[in-house]
């Protein structure tokens, strides 16, 4: 079943790239007259017209959204100078013409060979025909070797248009270095944010929480020890005693938060099921990824989880939140999804903290979240 679509999935692009390289030869026709009157009028200056320049690097991009959603062509990003656009076009466009030439054929065979099976199931013969078993085998003989062949093209045409768009439209091997350096440059500062930005936090939480136990707790002691009534004396030391004990709650709260102690000894999936049994909202876990990833990609995982849940439960007004955690080759996938209201904000203290927890391990982090809800977040971290 999963060949049949990715097949299925695979025609669909070679049809649609078939009739988008008619439109680009239409454009590429209209582009170099254009291109002839701006040289003109410009005397030389304007290599590109502007115009030309917009429709050939939006044509580019559909070209590059086309393969990946169908040919599953990834790792070219998007933005292109004018003339890599164009040159990308006028390679591409034969491509696309004879991908089409070759869907015709194929079209054009398996109606004959329809029309072959008709004639043998019913005994309607054509008059110059006749009920020839001889001549239909030959055909049915002929007719397969031409759909393989056919059918080879086709795989050709997909590979040819996988090897192109990389070669035009991908950056090159030192412009791929400079990009990566520079996001991690990026990554290593939004590191250092994210750890300050942690720091104010457990700082914020121990400040109002355990600090405020701890001073209610010294005050309620020193009380005990200036009362002169027994029984006052007694109350006081009771007072202080259950605010111990939710001092102790708070401050296993707070060092939970920081770092879940589950997490190292019984591994993500456990860590988790706690986060949905301290959950205020009903949390169902769907874990079914294989081998333990790394201690690096756990964590992430784990903090990716609570503040989903925590944003379902403080702010989405949510009534249930799913989370499924799925391996998928050497990649991590969590996604959290809840019924509240909606409308959270991507760049917000807590999912941009996220984002560049995710981002510093080379992973990719989404929010999608309209007003009405549901919200989804979705994180890919490799393992690898």
């Amino acid at each position: 079943m999963r060949v049949t679509a990715i097949v299925l999935r695979a025609l669909i692009g070679l049809v649609l790239g078939a009739v988008t390289a008619v439109v680009e030869a239409v454009f590429l026709v209209l582009a170099a007259l254009g291109f002839a009157y701006s040289f003109v009028s410009s005397r030389g200056e304007r290599a590109v017209p502007r115009m030309v320049g917009t429709v050939a690097g939006w044509l580019a991009e559909v070209e590059r959204k086309r393969l990946e959603i169908f040919l599953r062509v990834d790792g070219v990003p998007g933005g292109y100078p004018p003339l890599r656009a164009l040159a990308y076009l006028v390679l591409r466009v034969p491509v696309g013409l004879l991908g089409g030439a070759v869907l015709l054929l194929l079209v054009y065979g398996l109606a004959l060979a329809a029309l072959l099976l008709y004639w043998w199931t019913t005994g309607t013969y054509p008059p110059d025909y006749g009920p020839n078993a001889e001549r239909l085998l030959a055909a049915a003989g002929v007719g397969g070797v031409l759909l393989f062949l056919d059918l080879q093209g086709l795989v050709g045409i997909a590979a040819l248009e996988r090897r192109l768009v990389r070669s035009c439209l991908a950056p090159s091997s030192r412009q791929a270095y400079e990009q990566r350096i520079a996001q991690l440059s990026t990554s290593r500062a939004e590191v250092v944010d994210a750890i300050d930005d942690e720091r104010r936090r457990i700082e914020r939480d121990l400040h109002d929480g355990v600090q405020q136990r701890l001073v209610g707790l010294s005050m309620l002691i020193g009380r005990a020890r200036r009362a002169r009534d027994p029984d006052r004396a007694a109350d006081l030391v009771r007072q202080a005693h259950e605010e111990a004990q939710r001092a102790l709650e708070d401050l296993r709260e707070v060092s939970w938060r920081v770092y879940p102690a589950a997490l190292d000894a019984d591994g993500l999936r456990a860590a988790l099921e706690t986060v949905a049994e301290r959950s205020a909202v009903p949390v169902t876990i769907d874990y079914t990824a294989g081998r333990r990833p790394p201690g690096r990609v756990e964590t992430a995982a784990y903090f990716v989880v609570c503040e989903a849940v925590t944003n379902a439960a403080k702010h989405a007004r949510a009534e249930r939140v799913t989370v499924q955690v799925s391996q998928e080759g050497i990649m991590l996938r969590v996604r959290i999804e809840d019924d509240g209201i909606g409308g959270a904000d991507p760049t917000g203290g807590g999912l941009a903290g996220l984002t560049r927890r995710v981002a510093a391990l080379d992973g990719r982090l989404g929010v999608d979240s309209p007003l009405g809800g549901p919200t989804v977040i979705t994180a890919e971290l490799p393992c690898g």
